[in-house]
């Protein structure tokens, strides 16, 4: 059950405490949700109210509860909120996404039905639906702004589209917009990873790729469509594929053995079973289209093109793990997929990639930090992007600048995922590539992948809020990677320190109070 409280219903709960207190009797420590309320209603304007949406407790007892906010009864966008509590219930600190208090009229001058044509105007594609707008307060930019979901299909008419689109509610301009689909023991004889071992269900008759042993994974035949239903592959002896495109269940068992590794990383490494914790797998689809370039997560299911000429299929273990890491990431904290919180979560899905690719330890495909070189989709041998000098590519950042904000969320992930490679492997010359430091920032040595990823995993799941920056004055993913070291291993502790160097060798440098490396 979702606990819902108001800030006066936290008044009364503190002003009751308090009268306990006086009392003599012994003060009990009270509810993580009902005294983080309390820190809110202290603070807060009269014109916001904020709801507890979850509640993360340590093994210390330490709690951290995100809340979801309103403004004059309008949900704020991108306005999320946690509260840090010590075991004692003691407040720790405050991690909110708003730079500076809201303060603004909520009275639109542009109708919900203008806004609505004014967002299929601005629809890429071909639209299918539209969503009734709803008025919303923008925390990133501080104005009234109808939100309105447009579906259809992107222009290349094979990639589904859920389009949110942020429509001035003075003005009537479309100034901003994010989509939700996120896009790159039998025996399988995978095309990319080699023989593996992949568990699958035996009907009485056959075998299909139902996985019992990881939340009932399936992975299902699209038959080069884009629509109608996902046929089940079926086998008579439980052997998948035969190493070669000539066979469809290649491509399949590559998908069914990547999402069940993907799913063992998280439940193992992090203790997170199941994107959402339940212990429920996915499905995945394969042959989706024809020619189509592209894999994508849309919410609920994981989907996966053949390539150029059906003869490059996006499959390997990190392209996999980077759709479902979105899933996984969404489930932590829903990353709003614009400006830096989008690569944010561009780069948080890189690193599961490459962290699962690691776990997985597959024969075919041995781990390295490139994302997709198994597939070579550009025909040239070179991977679609990697972690250690992200601008390889010939767009991504590797070093923060003022360009990096209103950049395309694949774009400015290359800052994240170049902060974690130094944080893992340190700059310079590495058995993975060389890795630059950004302008005159020292160089670091890595802390190695395992602290690093519970580093990051830490600052996602407790810390970052949906709007999540590299850098100002709101929350921003160096504060809580910083808390997040903090509190795995020390305040000052060679991990802080070094979390502080990485970020400042791709040029996202700040004070803390314990110095440098030095």
């Amino acid at each position: 059950m979702r606990r819902t409280l108001t800030a006066a219903v936290a008044a009364l709960l503190v002003t009751a405490a308090a009268g306990t207190a006086a009392s003599g009797a012994p003060r009990p420590r009270p509810d993580a949700a009902t005294a983080a309320l309390a820190v809110l209603a202290a603070h807060r304007t009269v014109a916001e109210a904020f709801t507890a949406v979850r509640t993360v407790t340590d093994p210390d007892g330490a709690a951290h509860v995100r809340f979801q906010r309103t403004y004059q009864g309008l949900r704020v966008h991108g306005g999320d909120v946690v509260v840090h509590l010590d075991r004692t219930g003691a407040t720790t600190g405050v991690g909110d996404g708003l730079g500076a208090p809201l303060a603004l009229d909520t009275t639109a001058r542009v109708t919900a039905a203008a806004a609505s044509a004014a967002a299929v105007r601005a629809f890429p594609g071909r639209v299918t639906s539209v969503g009734a707008p709803e008025l919303v307060v923008d925390a990133d930019a501080g104005r009234l702004a109808w939100e309105t979901v447009v579906r259809g299909w992107a222009p290349d008419g094979q990639t589904p589209s859920r389009r949110h689109l942020l429509t001035d509610a003075r003005t009537g301009a479309v100034y901003g917009s994010y989509d939700e689909i996120e896009t790159v023991l039998g025996v399988g004889q995978a095309i990319y990873s080699g023989s593996v071992q992949i568990d699958t269900t035996f009907t009485g008759t056959s075998y299909t790729l139902t996985d019992p042993s990881h939340g009932a994974n399936r992975t299902c035949d699209m038959l080069n469509t884009t629509s109608g239903p996902c046929v089940n592959f079926t086998d008579a002896d439980n052997i998948w594929g035969n190493f070669a495109l000539t066979n469809r269940a290649s491509t399949a068992a590559d998908v069914h053995f990547a999402s069940a590794k993907t799913y063992d990383y998280f439940k193992f490494v992090h203790g997170q079973a199941g994107r959402t914790g339940s212990g429920a797998g996915i499905t995945s689809r394969v042959h989706y289209g024809h020619s189509y370039v592209n894999a994508y997560f849309d919410g609920a299911q994981l989907t996966f093109g053949d390539g150029s000429g059906d003869a490059h299929p996006l499959t390997a273990i990190d392209v996999v793990g980077h759709e479902l890491g979105h899933g996984y990431t969404d489930a932590l904290v829903p990353l709003l997929y614009s400006g830096e919180s989008g690569g944010i979560d561009e780069a948080s899905s890189d690193i599961w990639a490459t962290m699962v690719e690691f776990y997985a330890n597959a024969p075919g495909d041995p781990a390295d930090y490139t994302i997709g070189e198994e597939i070579d989709i550009y025909g040239t041998g070179a991977p679609l992007s990697n972690l250690y000098d992200p601008a390889l590519d010939g767009s991504s950042h590797s070093c923060w600048s003022t360009l990096t904000p209103p950049a395309d969320p694949h774009v400015s992930s290359g800052v994240g995922k170049h902060f974690f490679f130094d944080l893992a492997e340190g700059t310079g010359a590495t058995k993975w590539g060389f890795s630059p430091v950004c302008g005159s920032a020292a160089a670091v040595t890595g802390i190695g992948r395992a602290k690093a990823e519970k580093i990051w995993y830490r600052a996602l799941k407790v810390y970052a809020t949906s709007s999540v920056k590299y850098v100002g004055s709101g929350n921003t993913m160096r504060a809580d990677t910083l808390a997040a070291a903090a509190d795995l291993y020390g305040m000052c502790s060679i991990e802080y320190k070094t979390v502080n160097a990485a970020w400042a060798a791709v040029n996202v440098p700040g004070a803390t109070l314990c110095g440098s490396l030095s």
